[in-house]
C-alpha cells in the first residue's frame, strides 16, 4: 500500500527547505557585506598566498589621547621582541611588521595651479598607509616613506575634476595654505554603500607627515630666519595606527598590542582585531551590546572607512543572528525525527524482536534438517 503523506509533513518539509535556502541566502549576503570592506583583508595581500598565519589589527585614538610617531617605533620594538620570543624571525628583505599610520588635519581650501579651487578634508599619512587601503588607482602612483622627495600627495577623483576638470594629472602642482604639493595619484571616490555615507561630500588628499609639517608651520609650514635657512615644523600626532603581524599563536598580536597600549591609554583607545571582525560569532555576541555599536560613548577619532566598518558590523550582528534563528528549524526538526523514530522503534520493539527470533529459529532449523539429512546419506552410503 502506498503511504500517504499528511499535509502537516508537507508544511514540515516546505518550512525546513525554506529555512535552508535563507541560511544560504544570509551566508551569502553576510559575506559579500564583509568583503566589501576591503580594507579589513589587507593582511591577505600582505601575505601573498603564504601558509603562514598573519593579524591585523588596527588602533584609533582620541584627539587628546598623546600618541604619537615616537609612540609607533615603541609598540614596533616590543612585537618585534615578542615575536623574536616566539621564534619568528624576519624572512629576506619582507618587513616582519608592515605599518601604517594617520591623523586628519581637518578641512583645508586647496588651489590647483589654474587658480581653481576646492575645500577638501586632508589627512597625513604614514608608514605604508596605502597598503592597508583598498583604494583604486585613477591614474599616477601611491607615494611612500622611501621616496627621496616627500612632497607628493594623493588626491581623490572628485577633487581632480574640481581644480583641474580631469583626473590624469599625476605631476600637477596643488596648493594647500600656499604650500606647494605635486599630485602623486589620483585615486576613485568610495563606492560602497557604507563608505559613500561615511566619507560624505567633501573632496579627500591624503599628504605625507612632512608635508603635514610645512603646513601646519608658521607662515606656510616654515619659519624663516636672516640667513635664509628655514625649518619644518614636526608634525606628529596620530589618531590611527595599523600593524600587520604573524601570528604563531591564535590572537598573539591582538593580545600583545593591546597589553602594550590598553593600559597606557585607557579610554582614549579603541583597538580592533580586523582579522576577526567579520566572523559569526564575534557578531552574534555582539547582539547583547547594540547600545556600544548604537551610543558613542567615547570621544575616539574613527576615519571614514573604520566608521564604514562598523555599519557593516552593526548589519552583520543582524544578519548572523538570523541566520542562527533559521538553523534552529532544521535543527529542531531533526530532533523531532529522532524523537518520533526513538518511539515508533519502542512500540515495535517487541514485534521485531519477535520476528527477529522467529526468523533465527527457522534459519537455525533448517540448518539442523540439513546436518540431518547430510548425516543421515552419509551412513546408508557407509552401509553399502
Amino acid at each position: 500500500m502506498k503511504k500517504r503523506f499528511r499535509p502537516v509533513h508537507i508544511v514540515i518539509a516546505a518550512v525546513n527547505a525554506a529555512a535552508v535556502a535563507g541560511v544560504l541566502i544570509l551566508t551569502a549576503v553576510g559575506n559579500s557585506a564583509a568583503r566589501s570592506q576591503r580594507y579589513n583583508y589587507a593582511y591577505e595581500n600582505w601575505k601573498n598566498g603564504s601558509k603562514d598565519e598573519y593579524s591585523q589589527i588596527s588602533c584609533f585614538f582620541s584627539d587628546d589621547a598623546g600618541f604619537d610617531k615616537n609612540e609607533i617605533r615603541g609598540v614596533n620594538a616590543k612585537l618585534i621582541g615578542k615575536l623574536s620570543e616566539a621564534a619568528v624571525n624576519p624572512n629576506g628583505r619582507q618587513k616582519l611588521v608592515p605599518e601604517a599610520y594617520s591623523a586628519s588635519l581637518g578641512k583645508a581650501t586647496i588651489m590647483g595651479e589654474t587658480g581653481k579651487h576646492s575645500e577638501t578634508e586632508v589627512t597625513a599619512v604614514g608608514g605604508d598607509f596605502f597598503l592597508f587601503r583598498s583604494f583604486d588607482l585613477v591614474s599616477g602612483a601611491f607615494f611612500s616613506d622611501d621616496d627621496l622627495m616627500q612632497d607628493g600627495a594623493v588626491i581623490d577623483r572628485q577633487l581632480a575634476w574640481n581644480i583641474y576638470g580631469t583626473d590624469n594629472i599625476a605631476g600637477k602642482a596643488i596648493y594647500i595654505n600656499n604650500v606647494k604639493l605635486y599630485i602623486s595619484g589620483v585615486i576613485e571616490t568610495p563606492r560602497t554603500d557604507p563608505e559613500e555615507r561615511c566619507v560624505g561630500s567633501t573632496p579627500r588628499a591624503y599628504i605625507s607627515y612632512y608635508a603635514a609639517g610645512l603646513i601646519s608651520g608658521s607662515g606656510g609650514g616654515y619659519d624663516e630666519f636672516d640667513d635664509g635657512m628655514r625649518t619644518v615644523s614636526d608634525f606628529r600626532k596620530v589618531t590611527c595606527y595599523e600593524c600587520i603581524s604573524p601570528e604563531p599563536v591564535e590572537r598573539f598580536t591582538y593580545n600583545a598590542v593591546k597589553k602594550e597600549l590598553s593600559e597606557r591609554y585607557k579610554d582614549k583607545i579603541s583597538i580592533v582585531n580586523n582579522t576577526e571582525r567579520f566572523d559569526p560569532k564575534p557578531r552574534i555576541k555582539a547582539l547583547k551590546r547594540l547600545d556600544d555599536s548604537v551610543v558613542r560613548k567615547d570621544s575616539i577619532v574613527y576615519p571614514f572607512w573604520e566608521n564604514a566598518s562598523r555599519m557593516v558590523e552593526f548589519k552583520l550582528s543582524f544578519i548572523y543572528g538570523g541566520r542562527r534563528l533559521l538553523l534552529a528549524i532544521p535543527l529542531i526538526t531533526l530532533i523531532w525525527l529522532i524523537i518520533v523514530a526513538y518511539r515508533a522503534f519502542m512500540r515495535k520493539k517487541e514485534g521485531l524482536r519477535r520476528a527477529v527470533g522467529g526468523f533465527v529459529s527457522e534459519k537455525t532449523t533448517e540448518l539442523r534438517k540439513k546436518r540431518t539429512d547430510s548425516t543421515e546419506e552419509k551412513k546408508e552410503s557407509s552401509e553399502k
